[in-house]
């Protein structure tokens, strides 16, 4: 659901890359397409039942604030494991890439990608080269917080953030000076139906050259218990993660939906093999957004499909990657098969 699969071509802006933010050195990526709008999302996922809106709805400044909060979380393996799994191979990972470039997609704080740009800066020193880090996020203050820390630790890393939205293209990446190595962690790709993951995959594989790779962080089929667990933890911290969207809605939207008439609820659904949340309305009511000129009437029980969250088995992870000409080589596992990093390039290379 993160990305619409019916989105539009958009015009090009061939010169608009180069736009930097003021009082920032973040450059602009303008889209290749266009991506619908929060009022284009309300107008066409409420026609739905359940209604449903995209999970990028979710990271507003308090959004991003709580999730934060959650990969703390002790229910929340995904962000230690996946840590973990980069502490033990960065090395291995960043001599199998040897990148003169690194692009991360979604990158926020970059911390754990810190991890992997140690690694890389010690490969860059050995070899008397230079490396590159573009990281891109549609949040510029997270860039600017990100950039400062990492030149400051990495004086000989050229930090060049970039402003935009990896689901609408790609096409309008900057120029590049040598090998890249895409990273996109955190399993972001399990927010994606099939069809919209392979439209993103896609979109990187025709940015890649024969000597580029992919990163990809994933999470894994397991237990249903220590998935649930892990959307529905005790602290409550993703319950109000998810119910932060009213806010979103109410105030991007001009609307008076009470938040207080919806309760988080996260379930896996082994047969899709994936984490599915919702907010349930917990009593009648009825919101108006003024922006939209439209109210919405909730009865009891009626939801909101905010998110989901793809666990993947090898196989279905290559049935998303071979439609985008792209073939795993090679696989970073953590114990008992809990999480997974896999290094990618295009299956003609």
């Amino acid at each position: 659901m993160m990305t619409p699969d019916g989105s539009t071509a958009a015009p090009t802006h061939p010169t608009a890359s180069a736009r930097t933010h003021p009082n920032s050195a973040v450059r602009d990526v303008p889209p290749t397409r266009v991506v619908p709008s929060l009022r284009a999302e309300v107008e066409t996922g409420f026609a739905k039942r359940p209604r449903e809106l995209s999970p990028k709805h979710l990271y507003d400044a308090r959004g991003a604030e709580l999730f934060e909060q959650i990969c703390a979380l002790p229910e929340y393996y995904l962000t230690r494991t996946e840590t973990a799994l980069l502490h033990a191979h960065a090395t291995a990972i960043i001599e199998a890439a040897r990148p003169a470039e690194i692009v991360e997609l979604g990158a926020g704080s970059a911390r754990k990608t810190e991890i992997l740009l140690a690694a890389a800066a010690d490969h860059a020193a050995r070899n008397q080269a230079p490396l590159t880090f573009w990281p891109m996020d549609v949040c510029v203050s997270a860039l600017d917080e990100a950039a400062q820390r990492l030149r400051e630790r990495f004086p000989r890393i050229a930090v060049k953030p970039l402003a935009g939205d990896h689901t609408a293209g790609l096409s309008h990446l900057p120029a590049r000076s040598g090998a890249r190595l895409f990273v996109f962690l955190g399993s972001t790709l399990g927010n994606f139906e099939p069809a919209g993951a392979q439209r993103l995959l896609g979109d990187i594989a025709r940015q890649m050259g024969p000597d580029d790779r992919l990163l990809l962080g994933v999470d894994t089929v397991k237990d249903t218990a220590t998935l649930e667990a892990a959307y529905n933890d005790a602290a409550g911290v993703t319950a109000a993660f998810n119910e932060n969207l009213i806010n979103v809605l109410n105030r991007e939207l001009d609307g008076d939906l009470d938040i207080a008439g919806f309760r988080h609820r996260a379930v896996y659904n082994p047969e899709l093999q994936r984490i599915e949340s919702y907010l349930d309305a917990t009593r009648a009511q009825t919101g108006t957004f003024a922006a939209l000129d439209a109210s919405h009437a909730f009865a009891p029980g009626d939801s909101i499909f905010t998110e989901i969250s793809r666990k993947f088995t090898p196989d279905s992870l290559d049935a998303d990657l071979a439609p985008a000409g792209l073939v795993r080589t090679a696989d970073f596992l953590a114990d008992g098969n809990r999480y997974a990093l896999h290094v990618i390039a295009r299956a003609d290379a």
